[in-house]
């Protein structure tokens, strides 16, 4: 008999063990679905966390996401002391409330009480069931395999997260922004109270739809919690004569920018970004006044960018959402950028050492190819310098000018630096020489990128709209559209052009911003732009119809010029750092006196894009690459000795095979080569 009981002993543990591995493996197969609680919206706040905009999840609901670090702790205390006093010690299901609740019911011959834990209500709040007693005891065993997977804390902040608190409010934080206009981090008494009688009844409480109710509840709240010695008395009753609270918008504020942030960082729940409030709020009341001087149907759009880390400090799509097109972000539409690239190729002419500052060009009538450009008052002024030129945006030099760095190179420095181009529809491979008076398509962003760029001694890196992308951008090195010493010497150009009407020179208003600006025009009168750098900000305005209808007469030194300068009085204003520019040496002539020399019969082919060890990004396996040159006759290509095909254009579009080093040979009719050596990177390599 006595070695029975081994056997059973040992019988009774193997069934105790298969059971608790059945348990466990349960467990496993079937876990609470906690990542139903952290689809949540996102909140997007400006450089300091100030809230700007928030956005609601499915079905429009606001359920922001709880954190206890940010919450008062008076709410947390007295949440726990009325809903689950020993939240902090069970195991998801408290005994003593089981057992309360029962004798309770039995002696009532009702349900009296619930026993329901903070556990056991976040995992109804995950998996909605109908109040059943099959449901309850699921929701117990939800709430230990809760238990099981978070710390209190957290089940505490899932809670906090998925509460309902009455039409389409989820959470505390959504019912604090939406009853008091505010975050919950520090709350009134009567604020605690509110936030701790809502979810007993979201509906039925609601304070805009049953104030009354709301107060009373509230009241009852209120009165326990000075029962429980968190609140005196006299506090309580004082707290609860307060009339219900209205209900409040939740922050909207940066329309179009906060959703550009939100797009940098996809699924988080908030998003720090680079945004200055202040100066969103300054930018949006200047685009505001000048869409509605400039009358019906025009809109305004504006974007500062500091060029230290390429952080977007304001971006206004529209002028107001009320005026045709608002709801578009005209910040992203390409539009003809008018004369505002004019400063870019003459960089990049001053890069070849074919031009400076003082080379002398001529402004007469001039015919390229079947191409007359006429300057904006359709008169000549003869022979100018170049830097006379581009002060007065004469259209015949600019011409001359690309036509002498190549309409092809410029368009593929433009794209390498990240400007994306849209280009007119060719059956050539030739771009065309009216890339020089706007004759392509640019979003103001691409524009704002190239001209921080050109305050950056040329180095070209991508916009940034959080501050982790701007701390990437500070660590980056990106490509050089033009040299630093060219870069420098375009911007003392600019800064000494004439102000604009009503403007008095910097040089002789006292700590006025000394602005390196460019204006432009599209054809027909559709876009009117102004781009500018001072103080370590590129700012660039766009003012047009956003259907493109022309508007005859208004140019960008009209519409959007004022706009620029008073912008760049704003970001001096409002931010302490802003420094205007010291004015940089004149670069030495590196140039002929005149453009004569641009085209030598005897001189080898120029190799344009790719430039000597440049590094060149290959997204995808069938990234191909137009290469440019400048030469005599047909031009053949080369990579690593092997010919490069052609396009149906005619266009040598190069392939590479994957990542690594290659040399590209370009051979003129004459047998003349030039060649460069470039690196080629993908993403795993």
């Amino acid at each position: 008999m006595a070695r029975r009981w081994p056997r059973r002993g040992a019988v009774a543990l193997g069934a105790v063990a298969g059971t608790l591995g059945l348990l466990l493996a349960l467990d496993a197969l079937f876990p609470p679905p906690i990542e139903r609680g952290r689809v949540v919206s996102t909140v997007v706040a400006d450089r300091e966390g100030r809230a700007l905009r928030a956005f609601p999840v499915e079905d429009g609901r606001w359920r922001l996401a709880a954190d206890l670090t940010r919450l008062d702790p008076d709410f947390v205390e007295a949440l726990i002391a009325v809903e689950d006093a020993r939240f902090r010690s069970h195991p998801g299901v408290d005994p003593l409330a089981v057992v309360r609740a029962g004798l309770s019911a039995v002696s009532a011959g009702r349900i009296v009480s619930g026993a329901s834990t903070i556990t056991m209500q976040t995992a109804r709040l995950l998996e909605p069931r109908p109040r059943t007693l099959g449901s309850k005891v699921i929701e117990m065993v939800r709430a230990v395999q809760l238990e099981r997977r978070l710390s209190k804390d957290e089940i505490l902040e899932l809670y906090l997260t998925l509460t309902p608190y009455g039409g389409n409010l989820q959470g505390v934080r959504a019912a604090s922004w939406a009853w008091f206009d505010r975050e919950p981090d520090e709350l009134t008494p009567d604020q605690i109270a509110l936030l701790i009688a809502l979810p007993q009844a979201p509906e039925a409480r609601r304070p805009d739809l049953e104030p009354d109710n709301a107060v009373a509840a509230r009241r009852a709240i209120l009165m326990r919690l000075a029962a429980a010695g968190l609140i005196s008395e006299s506090r309580a009753e004082e707290a609860a004569g307060e009339p219900a609270p209205a209900r409040h918008a939740f922050p909207a504020e940066a329309w179009h920018a906060s959703a550009a942030a939100r797009a940098a960082e996809p699924g988080a729940a908030e998003v720090r970004s680079t945004l200055d409030s202040r100066l969103q709020r300054e930018l949006e009341r200047l685009a505001l006044g000048a869409a509605e001087r400039a009358g019906d149907g025009v809109q305004v759009s504006v974007l500062a960018v500091e060029i230290e880390g390429r952080a977007v400090r304001a971006s206004v799509g529209s002028a107001s959402r009320n005026r045709a097109g608002g709801w578009i972000d005209l910040t992203t539409r390409a539009r003809s950028p008018g004369s505002t690239l004019k400063p870019l190729i003459y960089a990049m002419a001053f890069d070849d050492g074919v031009a400076a500052a003082t080379t002398r060009i001529e402004d007469l009538p001039r015919r390229f190819a079947g191409y007359r450009p006429e300057n904006f008052d359709r008169t000549f002024r003869g022979e100018v310098t170049i830097a006379e030129a581009l002060q007065h945006s004469l259209n015949v030099p600019a011409v001359h000018v690309l036509d002498a760095v190549g309409a092809n190179r410029f368009a593929a420095a433009l794209a390498f630096a990240g400007g994306e181009p849209v280009l007119p529809e060719s059956h050539d491979s030739d771009v065309g020489l009216a890339l020089a008076l706007g004759g392509l398509g640019l979003s103001v962003r691409e524009l704002a990128l190239l001209y921080a760029a050109l305050g950056d001694g040329g180095e070209a890196l991508p916009l940034a709209w959080t501050e982790a992308e701007a701390a990437r951008v500070r660590a980056m090195s990106g490509p050089h559209l033009v040299s630093a010493e060219s870069a420098d010497e375009i911007l003392d150009i600019l800064e000494r052009a004439p102000a604009p009407p009503g403007r008095m020179p910097a040089s002789l208003t006292a700590n006025a911003p000394r602005i390196a600006f460019k204006t432009g025009t599209s054809y027909g009168f559709r876009d009117a732009w102004a781009a500018g750098v001072a103080g370590g900000y590129a700012i660039v305005v766009w003012t047009g119809r956003p259907d493109g209808a022309p508007r005859p007469g208004v140019t960008g030194r009209e519409a959007a010029l004022p706009l620029l300068f008073d912008a760049f009085d704003a970001a001096a204003r409002l931010d302490p750092d802003f420094a205007t520019p010291h004015s940089v040496p004149r670069a030495l002539e590196r140039a002929p006196a005149t453009l004569a020399a641009f085209n030598r019969e005897d001189a080898p082919p120029q190799i344009l894009f790719p430039p000597e060890n440049a590094e060149i990004w290959m997204d995808s396996e069938e990234r191909g690459f137009v290469l440019a040159a400048r030469g005599e006759g047909e031009l053949a290509w080369y990579a690593d000795g092997r010919p490069v095909a052609r396009d149906p254009g005619g266009a040598p579009v190069w392939s590479p095979h994957g990542p690594g080093f290659f040399e590209l040979t370009v051979v003129d009719a004459a047998g003349r080569a030039a060649r460069t050596r470039v690196r080629v990177r993908t993403p795993s390599g």
